[in-house]
């Protein structure tokens, strides 16, 4: 497989930026997961990487390889497209192994990798029908199997899971990734679900507006979000973010709730600073001697814990996970507390977040992974 490496790539449509200038480095058998809202420039960097679009500006390397300019047919690179792009004149079966027939395999090999991909996919009973026949979901299958059986340098896939439905896209999940690491294939992913996100990828590069808001590990994307956006966008729902300000040891926050600053952050805020309080759902923690407090404006139940919505005073809703045996009336004033450990703070005006200095110490030492979402964004930041 193959490093795939964006030095300085980005793409303008006359003075309107599809990618500002980005950095990122993929390594070798590596699954990335481009995420973001439509129109935030990750399709575009996809096709980028493949070919399809041309650069503005920068570089794209395979190996080391300068590919910048090469016909995506040079590339050695298989993409999956999200609107299958199928031949309507062949039927399944040619349709997969087009692309070995069009390299000059045999057919003892043809027809063992076609084997391979048609039983992961579990589309046997397709292979005589053609592309007109077949349901959306199915297009989907067969267009996947197509860039699986050729087994590149790298696989490319724009949102190849989008017209399956709810229980066969989660088991597909598992098995691409399955196959991924059982072929230590190069991936690049995009998608706009958060969920395939966090299931499928080493790491995330989370884009908005054209830039690279972060690049990490999701465990780190979630827990420690480089910026508000990222904050908000990962998580279903986002982390709460309420505003407040700091004095004495103390964030003051709407309703008179005060939340006392965990250890460690005292030397991130200063006195009379504003600053906002954010907090996962599950970081919160119903109790009667709570040291904030919220009125209940609106309660789901999500099988195996209630969603509380709590009203903390004016626009401030905040979510929270209670016990689903218990009864939340509306309009009743609930208490919860906060998981000190979990609490993450940002700067209003820049919008930023706020680093523990024991955390700057830990994220330096996990790898290249998190030195390379850090330099990503601060240097996207540039460009807003």
């Amino acid at each position: 497989m193959a490093t795939i490496q964006l030095k300085q790539v980005e793409k303008r449509f006359g003075e309107a930026y599809a990618v500002k200038p980005l950095d990122l480095t993929i390594s070798d058998g590596e699954f990335i997961v481009l995420l973001g809202p439509s129109g935030c420039g990750k399709t575009t960097t996809l096709r980028m990487i493949s070919g399809l679009e041309t650069v503005t500006a920068g570089q794209i390397l395979l190996d080391d390889k300068n590919v910048t300019w090469l016909h995506p047919s040079a590339r050695d690179i298989a993409f999956v497209f999200q609107f299958y792009a199928l031949y309507p004149h062949m039927s399944v079966r040619d349709n997969i192994a087009f692309p070995l027939k069009a390299q000059g395999e045999t057919k003892e090999l043809i027809d063992e990798r076609l084997k391979l991909v048609v039983d992961l996919l579990r589309i046997g009973h397709l292979l005589n029908k053609r592309p007109g026949g077949l349901s959306g979901g199915d297009k989907q299958r067969v267009a996947l199997a197509r860039a699986l059986v050729r087994r590149p340098a790298a696989f490319l896939m724009d949102e190849p899971l989008g017209a399956l439905d709810a229980d066969l896209r989660e088991s597909m999940r598992a098995e691409i990734r399955e196959l991924q690491l059982r072929l230590k294939a190069t991936t690049v992913y995009v998608t706009h679900d958060q969920i395939e996100a966090m299931a499928m990828g080493d790491r995330i590069v989370v884009m908005s507006a054209a830039v690279v808001q972060q690049a990490d590990t999701p465990t780190q994307v979630y827990y420690n979000p480089a910026n508000l956006f990222v904050a908000k966008f990962i998580g279903s729902p986002g982390m709460n973010l309420v505003q407040g300000n700091y004095a004495e040891g103390i964030v003051r926050l709407p309703g008179d709730n005060q939340y006392p600053l965990p250890p460690g952050w005292q030397n991130s805020i200063t006195r009379g600073e504003n600053v906002i309080l954010g907090f996962r759902p599950e970081s919160a923690h119903v109790s009667p001697e709570g040291m904030l407090q919220g009125q209940v404006y609106a309660t789901h139940m999500h099988g195996s814990y209630t969603m509380l919505h709590l009203n903390m005073e004016g626009d401030n809703v905040v979510h929270v996970r209670a016990d689903r045996s218990q009864r939340y009336p509306i309009g009743a004033n609930i208490r919860f507390d906060v998981d000190a450990q979990m609490a993450r703070f940002f700067n209003p005006q820049n919008e930023t977040a706020l680093r523990q200095h024991q955390e700057q110490s830990r994220m330096t030492n996990d790898g290249l992974a998190v030195s390379n979402s850090q330099s990503s964004v601060s240097h996207s930041q540039s460009y807003e």
